[in-house]
């Protein structure tokens, strides 16, 4: 007989049915009660034992953690908890779990000790949730795109060139670290190296992305990147995904529009499909923020925070009118703010962007027309000489969620940005080429995967909600 998911035997309907159901025991009571979990969702199903109908020394290895085979029928439950339940006729043990060492007991755990356990904490009521809304928004993602005529474009892994321009990549190499070779001036010669020159694991599929974006139209990467940046905070990883289109011919203002269409589609998929698990995440990050103090609490539940950016326009504010109005806010005029904003040109941090969504106009956000001097090369400088045509889209909570911007397509605008922010246009001598056979406006973004599910999930730390974390001295698994 072929096994149902869980999932699908928690209905009334099933009343009845002869079944096979496969899963991981949560707990077992009293040697009568089995609540069984296969990861489909998140309630359990209770199976009931008669214990005289099976060997003792099979009961003993129904622990925590065991993995079993059931078949029984479907029957109303008399208890509190469940609709239905499986009375047990057959029972088959995969695989058994030692109580005295299986580590993910029926208990709370804190998330320091679960990430010690990142191959085990998927068990976990809070694990399995977040990973679920994982998987739908990323689904959701795809489908978005699909629905819209994008072409789903892998961009490399490994690059010889830096996107960002920010030098904190990963090396690839297969010399030998020991006895490198050297040129004649000492240093280590990569031309012998297997790709003849020095390569990285990339930080953005952006750049590889224009070129196909100018010939099918409108393409999109999502994949990892990977940043060596040494920050061991609840905000940075060192490997994480990325999601980038990049469209031919659209502008500043199409880009935005796009932006902020697509945010609130993948939002919406979430609130439609993954009820549950949201309803449990909400619950605990309430339970948590009763243990914050006051002035540190969320001013919005997790499902209300997500209809803020589903049923709210995004607010455009130019990066001058946003500079304006955090010089003349209370926080910084009685010095609140930790990094005090004084002159134009100061890139914003996440204080900030936070103060403009949920102080000043209690809506979702997206800066635009920022300092060209802090910005990418490649965002497009505009007539005023000074700023450039980035967007930035500001959440509540976290702030920044999107960086985009309308890419510079003149070839002598392009080639002197980049001899002032000392770009070798050698090394990206195709990228420029882009400018020279059949160039047109373009435009693109980048939303960082997990600062998404973060924000969905209501995770305090960026490292839950990716499945095998990598950060600073940490790659165990």
């Amino acid at each position: 007989m072929k096994a149902y998911s869980i999932k699908d035997l928690l209905t009334p309907d099933c009343i009845g049915k002869e079944v096979v159901v496969n899963g991981w025991v949560r707990t077992f009571r009293s040697n009568r009660f089995i609540a069984l979990n296969d990861g489909s969702t998140q309630r359990n199903l209770q199976c009931v034992v008669d214990f005289e109908s099976f060997d003792e020394s099979i009961l003993k290895q129904i622990n925590t953690g065991a993995a079993l085979r059931i078949s029984g029928t479907m029957v109303e439950s008399m208890g509190r908890g469940q609709a239905v339940e499986v009375q047990v006729k057959e029972l088959f043990i995969h695989g058994g779990a030692d109580p005295e060492v299986y580590p993910i007991q029926p208990k709370k755990h804190t998330m320091e000790f679960l990430r010690e356990q990142a191959h085990l904490r998927v068990r976990t009521n809070t694990f399995a949730a977040v990973m679920r809304v994982r998987s739908a928004l990323a689904f959701a993602v795809h489908n978005y795109f699909r629905n819209h005529g994008f072409y789903y474009f892998h961009a490399p892994i490994i690059t010889g060139s830096d996107a960002e321009g920010a030098g904190e990549m990963f090396r690839v190499t297969t010399l030998d670290p020991k006895n490198p070779p050297l040129t004649d001036e000492g240093l280590v010669d990569y031309g012998e190296d297997f790709f003849g020159k020095e390569t990285n694991l990339t930080v953005s599929g952006q750049l590889e992305a224009e070129a196909y974006a100018m010939a099918l139209g409108k393409v999109y990467t999502f994949g990892p990147t990977f940043r060596a940046e040494n920050s061991n905070t609840s905000r940075h990883l060192a490997e994480f995904w990325m999601i980038e289109p990049e469209m031919a011919f659209y502008d500043l203002d199409d880009n935005m529009d796009l932006a902020e269409d697509f945010i609130k589609d993948i939002l919406n998929y979430i609130l439609t499909n993954c009820e549950e698990d949201l309803m449990f995440l909400e619950k605990r990050l309430l339970d948590e923020e009763k243990t914050k103090p006051q002035a540190e609490r969320s001013s919005m539940a997790l499902i209300e925070k997500l209809k803020f950016i589903t049923e709210n326009e995004f607010k455009r504010v130019p990066y001058t009118e946003a500079i304006d109005i955090l010089r003349n806010s209370k926080p910084n005029k009685k010095k609140k703010f930790q990094f005090l904003v004084n002159e134009w040109g100061v890139d914003l941090q996440s204080e900030h962007e936070r103060y403009l969504v949920e102080k000043h106009f209690n809506c979702p956000v997206i800066l635009y027309d920022y300092p060209a001097k802090i910005k990418a090369f490649y965002m497009r400088l505009n007539e005023d000489g000074k700023t450039v045509g980035a967007m930035d889209i500001l959440f509540p909570g976290i702030g920044e969620i999107v960086g985009g911007s309308q890419r510079e397509e003149r070839l002598d605008v392009l080639q002197k940005r980049m001899e002032e922010m000392e770009i070798d246009e050698k090394e990206l001598w195709w990228y420029t080429d882009l400018r020279k056979f059949g160039t047109a406006k373009h435009s693109g973004f980048g939303l960082g995967f997990e600062r998404l599910v973060q924000f969905a999930t209501g995770m305090g730390n960026i490292r839950d909600v990716i499945p095998f974390p990598r950060t600073p001295q940490n790659a165990e698994f």
